[in-house]
């Protein structure tokens, strides 16, 4: 097996994962993903992949993510690695689409309209 690489997005972050063979060592960006990554809630959102499929130390992750913030790249890189995962063996495609990570969240921030000053925020009305 060489290298697969995949793409995961979630809001404006997008993540670019390359998977290979290895110890299960995780490095975003550069930096061990530990550090990258400070709460144990978005660590296991960037394991969860392994965990349902029982892939776990079993590949090791290089990952590049960019945009958004902090929770919304760990989501990026969850859905990278589960879409590598299903480029590596078909058959994990069920499981991980049963747990949701297989579907890209199409969930965006709604714009600013004008005469507004929030998407969805109205200025104070007076009637007299």
């Amino acid at each position: 097996m060489e290298v697969v690489n995949a793409t995961g997005r979630r809001k404006t972050a997008v993540a670019r994962v390359y998977l290979s063979k290895g110890k299960g060592n995780i490095t975003v960006n550069k930096k061990d993903y530990k550090e990258f990554f400070p709460t144990s809630v978005l660590q296991g959102k960037v394991q969860q992949a392994f965990e349902v499929t029982e892939t776990a130390k079993q590949f090791d992750v290089k990952v590049n993510v960019d945009g958004g913030g902090i929770t919304g790249q760990a989501e990026a890189v969850r859905h990278a690695i589960a879409r590598a995962l299903v480029k590596i063996d078909e058959e994990n495609k069920p499981a991980l689409k049963a747990q949701g990570l297989m579907t890209r969240d199409p969930r965006m921030v709604e714009r600013k309209k004008p005469g507004q000053p929030k998407a969805r925020k109205k200025f104070q009305f007076s009637k007299r």
